[in-house]
């Protein structure tokens, strides 16, 4: 028998295999809406495209730094100071296949046996299965309806311990769309003042989509944590370019070039083409960005009001990114129990949100990644769903 360490620890991401069980549906004739997968329903603007063609046909084939090329670094710092107004080095920016590879990357630098790594719950599960993976404790922060989905730095702060190593934030949330207000922000950061031994891994896939108003507070604009702050962030969801596998972590001097040895074991770099297709997209005209952002908030509001028809669901307006996390509570059924009847039975795709943590448990994630008439359809089907599906509370 084959021996394998650590892969029973490693957990995994249901949205992926909901995506899969509502193309098998599809390809036996069933009429699936899908709100379950994070991402963007909209193509990737033309001259995003235009730029990766002509990177493929200029021989931009083989190999490129593990650091990412010189030019995309540039601009990811040029496009921080212009959205963020903070000053950062282009050497201190690291160009990774996806978010995920620096999510991966911090907590194997941070999590061992011993040790212990603060995580949001629910949120999402790769931080969870990657604390598991390395051996390392997760201390589970409640993330709750009451506080608007944001975290409260002072129970955060309460968690801390001698063995804390890491600290996970992600705001704008998946899979609540919570936005943590800047005060709570200060006050974390004020809070860890006397704490330098402590990282911070601040994920803000979604810092540029945020509405009425909300303005996202990004870590990278307190200086006096920037020693140990890890950011990460990219073009999936800002650019519909999920599919292209291409995001940056900003490292701290202490951390940057382990992170580039860890690239260099992992992936050796990044497609080539694909970095000349992200200059185009930080460089170039944003009106895809402000329009696709535009019509996630006409979705935003349409899918809320909707959900708060139906009786037994309730759901607060989400600030950020593209997900509505409505309480089920009163439904009398359990998310993951509700989330698989809606798909098989309903033909709506959603996700469960214990997938995302035990906090999960009541509620269900839906992604507005999606046109509004389908959207709006399948509100409708949940809601004829559960009138005549009534359970008991």
């Amino acid at each position: 028998m084959l021996r394998t360490v650590g892969l029973d620890r490693l957990g995994d991401e249901n949205a992926f295999a909901v995506l899969a069980r509502a193309g098998e549906l599809q390809a036996q004739g069933r009429d699936i809406i899908n709100l379950g997968i994070g991402q963007p329903d909209f193509r990737t603007p033309d001259h995003i495209v235009e730029a990766a063609i002509k990177a493929l046909k200029d021989g931009h084939h083989g190999y490129t730094p593990a650091l990412g090329i010189a030019p995309l670094r540039d601009a990811v710092a040029e496009d921080i100071h212009n959205r963020l107004g903070v000053s950062i080095d282009p050497e201190n920016v690291m160009i990774v296949p996806g978010g995920k590879v620096t999510m991966f990357f911090a907590i194997s630098m941070f999590g061992e046996p011993g040790a212990e790594i603060i995580c949001p719950d629910p949120a999402f599960p790769i931080y969870r299965s990657m604390i598991d993976y390395t051996g390392a404790k997760a201390v589970v922060l409640p993330i709750r309806e009451q506080a608007g989905f944001g975290f409260l730095a002072d129970e955060l702060l309460a968690l801390i311990t001698p063995q804390t190593r890491l600290i996970i934030v992600n705001s704008p949330a998946n899979p609540t769309g919570g936005v943590t207000p800047k005060s709570e922000t200060e006050k974390l950061v004020a809070g860890l003042a006397d704490r330098p031994d402590i990282a911070i891994l601040s994920d803000e896939i979604y810092g540029q989509m945020t509405y009425d108003g909300e303005q996202h507070a990004s870590f990278l604009n307190y200086p006096e944590i920037r020693d140990r702050l890890i950011l990460l962030d990219g073009w999936s969801k800002t650019y519909a370019m999920t599919g292209w596998r291409l995001g940056y972590g900003v490292w701290p001097d202490a951390l940057i070039d382990g992170a580039r040895k860890m690239a260099v074991n992992a992936h050796s770099c990044v497609n080539a083409a694909a970095q000349y297709a992200g200059i185009a997209a930080l460089q170039g005209p944003q009106d895809a960005v402000h329009d696709m952002i535009a019509e996630f908030d006409r979705r935003r509001i349409g899918i809320v009001e909707g959900l708060n028809k139906i009786t037994g669901v309730s759901c607060v307006r989400p600030k950020g990114a593209f997900y509505a996390f409505p309480n089920i509570s009163d439904t009398g059924w359990s998310s993951r129990e509700l989330a698989s009847a809606l798909l098989e039975t309903a033909g709506v795709a959603t996700i469960s949100g214990t997938d995302f943590g035990a906090y999960g448990e009541g509620y269900i994630r839906f992604s507005y990644a999606n046109s509004l008439e389908n959207i709006l359809a399948a509100v409708d089907r949940f809601g004829a769903f559960l009138d005549d599906n009534p359970k008991s509370v």
